[in-house]
């Protein structure tokens, strides 16, 4: 990054707390400064401050604040800003209304229809970013020869569309003019298959702009790919954020001569690249800030490591922010940031909720760190303004911070030092905690002193940050070893040893402005201009030229961009991309032809198949020859090179380094002697063996025992990770170990499942994610289960423990067993799972066990996908598997399992498994996803010992006992205070009239209850049968949610209960009994009633609204939103699933674009949930018009029994199902029906609200907490990939 033209080139980052100025002044010198991004009393704007500041003191003259800046010495500024991303997080951006198709008024409030937190019975959700709601007279359909048809135009995706309303602009006027007399000025447009048709989008934009609306955001221009709800969310986060960075980008330009007229002024944009101040938007603002580290580090770290991958870890105050870098940027298309999910570009930033700011808890016997941070204010206890105890707290009392290292920013007046006194004493108050615990505990044990709980809290953080590096590495086929931790941001260097050696990496690299890497990849970064349209293409030779034809367009798109913005031709380089995946699949690649040239077989772009394939493979594991491949989209990246390059001269060695202080530092085993050295002393070349502490102004960096740090040539820092000093940890229980233990065991499950879901080849499991990987102890005790199924929880126990009675001794090294029977611990026939012994050399019986659940799309059966509504035996619903050694001696039995997943074809009516070539695929998956467990085992052990791991096994499932019986000690004290009996009952129904009754008798002295289902109704003739397992799931569910808060969800959980279902009864029925309805429908029921009892909240709407579709040559099956319960203290959210489910919907436009229906309405019921203090949610009202003849099956609940309200409370409104015929004639199809359906025929489901809470006539005021924003702080793949299969 030079200058010479003697002009300064400033790079900004604008953070929340601070903003970092690097500077290339005159001459080639750097200048770097920090300062406060708020300080009103001083400045109005950082930024601004930072330029006047450098250019006051490299000119040697005083430039008064409130005068504008002489331009004439600047040559550019760069700027990443936070401030989309805190609009975005507090929700102060602009007033906003959206204008959308009719029929779909509420399609952003449902959205997806999943729950964020699954057991958070309140469903917080993000809130809408818009304020009002238009509904646009309008609706563009696929095209489809049939009766009636309007001429067909064609899409830009090449698809033909029939325009069945145009825009109805002249109603549409007066409505439009109502916003604007109240205020409203900018408008988000989100119409139905813009994508493809934009122009009803651009009439309504054109109108509002002629009317006088400020921004007009369309969703065909914010981001044009198919997908409605993402696509909406960008349009609105667009309408929402751009007025407000324009509002500051006007600001900024103020404090300067000539409004910067003549200055090269650039914005980060959220994909890592620079873009004009004129052109930055908020959908493409929100990860400005944090971009910039990544460039940083990529521009830096990796080229001096001689291209060895990268991780990047920024950890700052409230989170951390983790990403990865190989040669290229990895990119993700849609993620979420504050509860929004944006449709655009951006890097793959993982952000979670640890950082230097999160507070430290002792809970049930567990260290536990965050997510709950103490913020900037009143921020760490250390601050001296009486915040809590947190991560940076425990560094301070280790000596791992130096108080005169940090100004005198800190207390009410903000000149003070920061208090190690302070931070004492608030872990004192938790290490009280902890001692009580070991001294009085299940396990008694010595005391710990305060460094040695502060060291735990340590240890734990850090295992806690190492789960996402583990998953963002191994879900795209790498070993997080292999890399280099590049560390930045202020806490970062505090913990980047540790980090690095629980990952196994043997090298840190950190930058010499670390503190301020985010300010330098601004310098260091280039300017992007992207070109995207929408594509319905099939990747083959007859269309390649079409191909060409539209990413050479897109080509000189971004050349003419780039060259509009100064850049000669020779300095600007573009690159393509195809948006692939395979026909019938979701899962699309952004595939880059780069490393792939052209050949005579491809288009002239590059081979972008053979990069479609390799990346597949690495990926996922295997390929898929005999299937097409489609074109999602089309894009080009035009990057022009900025020419800016960062000059440095070495600072020589003067000796060997000077110490400038010694300190004391607390490692595993005491007190160590730890130099401290300055780094702007050291030279390169420099040495320097841990235990030491590097200081600078920015930040702090711990180089622990047997490490090694040196200074390069570059003047950075590469610490050689050594290996730790082997310690010992004995079976006894250590608080400290219990919370690692927790973290490990579930991580070896989270990785059985990434194994799972890359080799898997089926929908279900790929990319709807119905799967669930767990580790078992040697009794078929549940330890850790990943992800968290609402209806697997605790269910594989059964399964597991049924097969070691079955099997007994019989079980050996190579065998693998496979079971779906509900007298086996089975949920439903379609869910196999697939079980592994871990044997340990020495040990006769296995030590542990691994199993993988997975649902399957057909097993066989009377109707396809294995889900009858009308099944009134298990042999209706599918091929059935007791205990089947699927794997004999290490040979997988490919032929016995093809048999008898073709055996139910034997049974008259019924079919045997209509898929056989994804069940074999995906059994070989499961067990793969097994061998990975037991090699993770393995490691554990071998890095433990057997007797250690076992033992800590037994450590977790007591630890979770421990949390349930506070639960029920706490609930049997609070009814005895308020002289209340120590039982409690419910009763509720299935709507065929069947009594779920339970009585549940607590002991306070004990911390447990016995949970008795006697007077429960026998087993049904239809499917409604639950197999005892589920009901244990449903238990398991309902504790978890009553604890309420984070706890291992284990064995352990059920130890406190004593459950008595009666035999015979719809919750523990015959073997012969059809279950496909249990699973679904009366698992909900079992929830409604368990709640009741403990009067938690209001019933939600009990049901999942099972509705399937088909014909011969198409099947579609989903399940529908309704009104959640309300609950004491909050209202019940509406259009969301509940309790035992928590299924995505498909996307409308993926909906019509694959099946033959078109979606007429979708938007909730309003009204329908229950009036109370706190009103119950409302259900939703979908509508289906069918295009084809096709069999409609629906299996719903609560249409004759509502869902109850609680305390006065009113009950939520029954579901209807009804069938409009093609003639006019309405029928109501009740709660379980098959009907034949033809064109013309519209399906109106109309599903259940929730039931209210409190007295709907209560004058009291409602509490504050309804009123405040909630914070979603966590973002990245690895986020989305944890949300996505807990959305089953």
């Amino acid at each position: 990054m030079g200058s010479p033209e003697g002009r300064f080139h400033f790079a900004i980052d604008r953070g929340g707390t601070f903003t970092d100025v690097f500077a290339q002044c005159p001459g080639g010198h750097v200048r770097v400064l920090k300062l406060l991004s708020e300080d009103p009393a001083n400045y109005v704007d950082a930024p601004t401050e930072g330029i006047r500041r450098i250019l006051e003191q490299e000119g040697g003259m005083l430039l008064p604040r409130d005068r504008p800046l002489d331009t004439s010495r600047i040559a550019s500024i760069r700027m990443g800003t936070t401030v989309a991303t805190n609009a975005l997080l507090e929700r102060c951006g602009e007033r906003v209304a959206l204008l959308v198709t009719r029929g779909f008024r509420d399609l952003l409030h449902v959205g997806t229809q999943a729950r964020e937190d699954l057991f958070d019975l309140a469903v917080p959700m993000p809130e809408m970013l818009y304020e009002e709601v238009l509904e646009v007279d309008e609706r563009v359909v696929l095209y489809r020869e049939e009766p009636g048809a309007g001429m067909p135009v064609k899409g830009r995706t090449g698809d033909l569309l029939e325009v069945q309303q145009p825009v109805d602009l002249g109603g549409l006027r007066g409505k439009l003019e109502g916003l604007l007399s109240r205020g409203i000025r900018s408008l988000a447009v989100v119409l139905m298959h813009s994508y493809t048709w934009a122009q009803h989008e651009q009439q309504v934009g054109a109108l509002a702009r002629e009317l006088g609306f400020t921004h007009v955001s369309l969703s065909s221009e914010a981001m044009p790919m198919v997908r409605i709800v993402p696509r909406g969310h960008t349009a609105c986060a667009d309408a929402y954020l751009t007025p407000t960075i324009q509002r500051y980008v006007q600001g900024f330009r103020r404090g300067f001569q000539g409004q910067l007229k003549d200055v090269q002024v650039l914005f980060m944009r959220s994909d890592g690249g620079l873009a004009p101040m004129d052109s930055f938007s908020g959908s493409r603002a929100v990860l400005s800030g944090p971009a910039g580290g990544v460039v940083g580090y990529s521009a830096t770290t990796y080229r001096v490591e001689g291209g060895h991958p990268v991780i990047g870890f920024d950890m700052g105050g409230t989170s951390t922010d983790v990403s990865r870098y190989a040669g290229e940027f990895e990119h993700v298309f849609e993620a979420s940031t504050a509860g929004v999910t944006l449709q655009a570009p951006q890097l793959d930033i993982n952000t979670v909720a640890a950082g230097g700011g999160s507070r430290l808890f002792f809970r049930s016997g567990l260290f536990v760190v965050g997510p709950e941070s103490a913020g900037a204010h009143p921020g760490p206890a250390c601050y001296r303004k009486g915040g809590p105890v947190t991560v940076t707290d425990a560094n301070l009392v280790l000596g791992r911070l130096l108080p005169a290292s940090f100004p005198r920013i800190f207390g009410p007046g903000e000149d003070q030092p920061l208090s190690p006194e302070a931070s004492r004493k608030a872990l004192e108050a938790v290490a009280t905690e902890v001692n009580s615990f070991l001294t009085n505990g299940p396990c008694p044990a010595s005391p710990l002193s305060l460094e040695e709980v502060a060291m735990g809290f340590v240890r734990v953080a850090n295992e806690a940050m190492c789960r996402p590096i583990r998953a963002l590495t191994q879900a795209r086929g790498h070993d997080p070893s292999a890399h280099v931790l590049a560390c930045f941001g202020g806490a970062g260097g505090q913990h980047a040893c540790a980090i690095a050696r629980a990952l196994g990496m043997d090298t840190v690299h950190i930058h010499r402005h670390s503190g301020l890497l985010s300010a330098l990849g601004l310098a260091l970064a280039d300017v992007v201009h992207e070109a995207q349209e929408p594509c319905s293409l099939p990747y083959a030779p007859e269309t390649f030229v079409q191909l060409d034809q539209r990413l050479s367009r897109l080509e000189e798109q971004c050349v003419d961009a780039l060259r509009a913005q100064g850049f000669p031709r020779a300095q600007i380089s573009t690159e393509s991309f195809l948006h692939l995946r395979y026909q019938g699949t979701d899962c699309a690649l952004m595939v880059s032809a780069h490393q792939h040239p052209a050949t005579a077989h491809s288009p002239r772009a590059g081979d972008f198949g053979a990069g479609f394939v390799e990346r597949y493979m690495r990926e996922f594991g295997f390929i898929i020859p005999e299937r097409p491949v489609v074109v999602d989209d089309v894009r080009v990246r035009g990057t022009g090179r900025s020419g800016l390059r960062l000059e440095y001269v070495p600072k020589a060695q003067s000796g060997p380094p000077r110490v400038d202080k010694t300190t004391r530092c607390y490692f595993e085993g005491g007190y160590q002697e730890t130099p401290v050295y300055l780094l702007g002393e050291l030279g390169a070349g420099h040495k320097l063996q841990g235990p030491c502490l590097l200081i600078d102004s920015n930040s702090t960096i711990l180089v622990e025992p047997a490490c090694q740090a040196e200074v390069t040539e570059t003047g950075d820092i590469r610490i050689s990770v050594g290996a730790e000093a082997p310690g010992t940890v004995g079976a006894q229980l250590d608080p400290i170990h219990l919370s690692i233990f927790s973290h490990r065991f579930m991580s070896i499950a989270e990785q059985m499942g990434r194994i799972l879901q890359r080799t898997a080849i089926s929908t279900n499991i790929k990319e709807r994610l119905d799967f669930s990987c767990a580790l078992f102890g040697p009794d078929g005790g549940l330890v850790s289960n990943a992800p968290h199924i609402p209806v697997h929880l605790g269910a594989m126990q059964e399964t597991v423990q049924f097969q070691i009675q079955h099997v007994g001794a019989d079980l050996h090294p190579g065998d693998v067993l496979l079971s779906n029977h509900p007298c086996a611990g089975g949920s439903h026939l379609p869910d196999l799972t697939v079980i592994t012994p871990v044997f340990w050399p020495g040990q006769t019986r296995p030590v542990f066990y691994v199993a993988s659940r997975g649902h399957h799309a057909d097993i066989g059966g009377i109707t396809p996908g294995s889900m009858p509504p009308h099944s009134t035996t298990l042999q209706q619903e599918g091929a059935i598997f007791l205990s089947f050694r699927l794997v004999q001696a290490g040979v997988f039995q490919e032929e016995a399992v093809t048999e008898a997943l073709r055996a139910p074809g034997n049974i008259p009516g019924c079919s045997g498994t209509r898929n056989l070539h994804d069940n074999l695929s995906d059994l070989r998956a499961q067990v793969a996803a097994n061998q990975k467990g037991i090699q993770l085992v393995g490691e554990l052990i071998g890095q433990y010992g057997l007797d250690v791991v076992q033992a800590y096994m037994g450590h977790i499932q007591a630890n979770a006992e421990l949390a349930v019986r506070d639960m029920l000690r706490a609930f049997g004290t609070s009814r005895q205070a308020q002289g209340l009996p120590l039982e409690v009952s419910a009763e509720d129904h299935m709507d065929d009239g069947s009594p779920i009754r339970l009585r549940v008798q607590i002991d306070v002295s004990e911390g447990s209850a016995v949970f008795d289902f006697s007077g429960t109704g026998p087993e049904v003739l239809g499917n409604l049968n639950a197999p005892r397992a589920i009901t244990l799931s449903a238990l398991i569910y309902c504790l978890r949610c009553l604890v309420g808060r984070d706890i291992p969800l284990n064995q352990g959980c059920l130890a406190p209960v004593h459950v008595v279902i009666p035999k015979g009864s719809i919750l523990d029925p015959s073997p012969e009994a059809a279950v496909v309805g249990g699973n679904v429908l009366t698992s909900q029921r079992v929830v409604d009633v368990i709640l009741g009892a403990f009067g938690a909240c209001a019933a939600s709407q009990g049901c999942m609204n099972n509705v399937t579709l088909g014909n011969a040559h198409m099947g579609y099956y989903e399940t529908v939103a309704g009104g959640a319960g309300a609950g004491p203290g909050w209202h019940g959210r509406s259009g969301v699933h509940s309790h035992m489910t928590n299924t995505r919907i498909t996307d409308p436009e993926i909906l019509e674009s694959r099946y033959p229906v078109i979606l007429r309405r979708f938007e909730l019921r309003l009204g329908s949930g229950g009036r109370g203090r706190f009103r119950g949610g409302d259900g939703v009202i979908r509508e289906l018009l069918f295009r084809e003849e096709a069999l409609l099956s629906v299996l719903t609940e609560r249409r004759a029994f509502q869902p109850y309200g609680l305390m006065g409370g009113e009950p939520g409104t029954r579901g209807l199902n009804l069938l409009i015929r093609k003639g006019g004639r309405t029928v109501n199809l009740g709660g379980k029906t098959s009907v034949l359906v033809s064109p013309g025929d519209v399906f109106c489901l109309h599903t259940p609200g929730g039931g209210g809470y409190g007295d709907p006539e209560d004058p009291a005021p409602l509490p504050a907490s309804l009123l405040q924003p909630l914070a979603f702080p966590e973002r990245g793949s690895v986020y989305e990939y944890r949300r996505a299969q807990e959305t089953v």
